[in-house]
């Protein structure tokens, strides 16, 4: 069984709503992926804000109200087989942190755009209002998408 991890900063955002969407993708098509999710500076334990739970459950049918952040420390990112970045910048932190993992880092669109790609980052929503929380969870389920038919 795969397993991967989608990371952002806070992991209340971008990698929470990812590792969402994911896992309901993933039991549609019944694949065997197990999946995860962390942020480099997380505080763990912390919950996702309203914008983003409020949106995943009207857009998309997801619950993110359990959802509680796990920092990079904390997490099982060793035994993953492919981690997916919202930023390039968290690529470069994560390859930092754990440089025996850099073959299997990517930024979300990178692992899509097969090597193509001019914009590596999803902008973070977080402190903006609901319309910047719709258009990020817009791309990331279009990116999400594509990440699960490949794997």
């Amino acid at each position: 069984m795969k397993k991967i991890m989608f990371i952002c900063t806070g992991n209340i955002c971008r990698s929470a709503m990812a590792e969402a969407m994911a896992k309901k993708m993933i039991e549609e098509q019944k694949k065997p992926i197990q999946v995860y999710s962390c942020g480099v500076c997380a505080e763990s334990g912390d919950y996702s804000p309203y914008e983003a739970i409020e949106i995943m459950k009207d857009e998309y049918g997801l619950d993110l109200k359990n959802h509680r952040a796990t920092h990079i420390k904390n997490s099982n990112i060793e035994q993953m087989d492919y981690i997916f970045c919202a930023t390039y910048s968290h690529k470069l932190t994560v390859v930092e942190m754990y440089p025996e993992l850099e073959n299997k880092v990517y930024t979300m669109k990178e692992f899509v755009s097969d090597g193509i790609c001019h914009d590596y980052d999803i902008k973070d929503p977080w402190g903006y209002g609901e319309m910047v929380y719709r258009k990020c969870a817009q791309e990331i389920y279009e990116i999400v998408k594509k990440i699960i038919d490949k794997l």
